[in-house]
């Protein structure tokens, strides 16, 4: 489990992170593809507005692929719509929200050990989901409240569905510490996940 703390313009949010025991199975290219479950809560100001189930796989070399997501959209305490789902394959199970829409392949979440300079797409499927990600620094070292963090990497996120960028700095063994973007900002306040160690 991680847990998040920051800000989005005048407003507190809060983002909890599980790792959910069960799995879920695609297909891809006539193969089945076990895929772990990241189950995201997200609040503002207190109030809870988003649940997302994300779908994820790493190959023999180490890249870490992303077969999608659905996500439940709250509004006082009721789900009002499921805006961002998308899985590969396209709904298939009962619970998928009918307006699921459908990839091909999945997407590259993250290169095995990414260089400066290295872009990937971590969602590819415009007009519903597009985001463009930049290795632009390694080496970081990061400050969270809940550890102070090296060998981080710093990647700049684009979409061609919104204006502006994000930037996310990633931990070895941890994944994603903190993000920034000029009207927001998340850290990392609590995990269960140990960072790897450094020789």
């Amino acid at each position: 489990m991680k847990v998040f703390a920051g800000r989005h313009g005048d407003g507190s949010v809060v983002v909890v992170d599980i790792y959910r025991h069960e799995t879920r199975t695609f297909v891809l290219g006539g193969v089945e593809v076990e895929c772990a479950i990241l189950q995201e809560t997200e609040f503002e100001n207190g109030e809870l507005v988003e649940i997302s189930q994300n779908y994820y796989a790493q190959s023999d070399d180490g890249v870490v692929y992303y077969f999608g997501e659905v996500v439940d959209n709250y509004e006082d305490g009721k789900v009002t719509g499921h805006g961002g789902s998308w899985l590969v394959g396209g709904p298939t199970l009962p619970t998928d929200p009918a307006e699921t829409a459908a990839a091909t392949t999945p997407a590259v979440f993250m290169p095995e050990d990414p260089d400066v300079g290295d872009v990937w797409k971590p969602e590819d499927l415009f007009p519903f989901v597009d985001e463009t990600a930049e290795c632009v620094a390694e080496d970081q070292l990061v400050s969270t409240l809940y550890a102070q963090l090296d060998d981080c990497i710093k990647v700049k996120e684009t979409s061609a569905l919104s204006s502006g960028f994000e930037h996310k700095f990633y931990a070895p063994g941890l994944g994603l510490a903190r993000e920034q973007s000029p009207n927001a900002a998340l850290v990392l306040v609590v995990s269960t996940l140990l960072p790897d160690e450094n020789d």
